[in-house]
């Protein structure tokens, strides 16, 4: 069984940086294309960066040139560098690996907590 445990959210002022990881075990990331999802309250879950086990990403529209998804095979392991936050990037993030439809592929995990605010 998959397990996916994220890390790295808080609290940060606009205009700050946090860097979220995403612990897998059960699956190696390596053979998976990888996302970080959010989801803000009463709003749909998103896939804002995705992955591939070669290296190429891809990111929504609203976080491209500030957030950065990156991997490390070795500790199977993705982070999320999330640069010039602001308000709307308020929400709960999860990992999972990413379905030919975007969807989630494994369990949800837990996901962790960002919240943008002065």
């Amino acid at each position: 069984q998959v397990q996916l445990v994220e890390s790295g959210g808080g609290l940060v002022q606009p205009g700050g940086s946090l860097r979220l990881s995403c612990a897998a075990s059960g699956a190696s990331v390596r053979f998976n294309t990888m996302g970080w999802y959010r989801q803000a309250p009463g709003k749909q879950r998103e896939l804002v960066a995705r992955i591939t086990g070669g290296g190429t990403t891809n990111y929504a529209d609203s976080v491209k040139g500030r957030f950065t998804i990156s991997g490390d095979h070795a500790a199977n392991t993705i982070y999320l560098q999330m640069n010039s936050l602001n308000a709307g990037d308020t929400a709960n993030y999860y990992c999972n690996a990413v379905s030919p439809l975007g969807l989630g592929y494994w369990s949800w995990g837990q996901g962790t907590q960002v919240t943008v605010s002065s």
